[in-house]
């Protein structure tokens, strides 16, 4: 058995993790899933303290990223003592980069379209979209948005990667890019858009769970 703590995006909250628990937790595994700050103060360390503080006592952990949580889990991971770092369409940090700054250096195209129903819940049952958009937070913050990664360097922690292959949001090609320069990893494909947890719980847990 494997814990799993489980950091969300941009905007999100433990919510979004609410269908992929009971399919790890089915598995055998323990899950951890906090809500980050949601205020306008809060930084880059203050997000990892949260993960920290609510995974205590537990060893070896699990930690997965999803998108803008890629700058938040290797910050915590390094002190959890983590077995691995899973980023799940992952922003993947560079030393000294400002979040704000990892669109243009990771050379993302932009959008045509700003729909959230097309960018980022392409392919999640609408219902479930529109909690997700209910539900959205005020994370980060601009302190943190603003904030340069503060490592020297990716924890020596390994790193796994899932592509969403139907993600709008962070495309594949973009992402392959990322992951080869900045993890010098091969990623595991799913068939999924940038919301994997909500829209492919099973599979994406059954991803994890082979992690273990």
């Amino acid at each position: 058995m494997a814990t799993f703590v489980l950091i969300h995006g941009a905007g999100g909250s433990a919510w979004d993790w609410h269908l992929l628990e009971p399919e790890l937790r089915a598995r055998g595994h323990d899950v951890i899933a906090p809500d980050l700050p949601d205020d306008e103060h809060s930084d880059l360390h203050a997000y990892a303290d949260t993960v920290v503080a609510a995974a205590d006592g537990h060893r070896d952990p699990i930690v997965v990223a999803h998108s803008f949580g890629g700058f938040t889990a290797p910050l915590a991971a390094e002190r959890l003592g983590a077995a691995a770092i899973v980023y799940v369409s992952g922003m993947v940090p560079a030393p000294g980069e400002r979040p704000a700054d990892w669109w243009k250096n990771a050379g993302h195209p932009g959008w045509d379209d700003d729909d959230p129903f097309v960018v980022f819940y392409n392919d999640v049952p609408r219902p479930l979209g529109e909690e997700g958009l209910r539900r959205s937070r005020t994370h980060p913050s601009e302190v943190a948005n603003n904030q340069p990664w503060p490592l020297s360097r990716l924890p020596a922690v390994p790193a796994k990667f899932v592509l969403c292959t139907l993600d709008r949001c962070l495309p594949e090609s973009l992402l392959r890019r990322v992951v080869a320069q900045r993890l010098g990893i091969t990623p595991d494909p799913i068939e999924a858009g940038h919301c994997a947890a909500l829209s492919r719980p099973a599979a994406l847990a059954d991803l994890l769970h082979g992690y273990a």
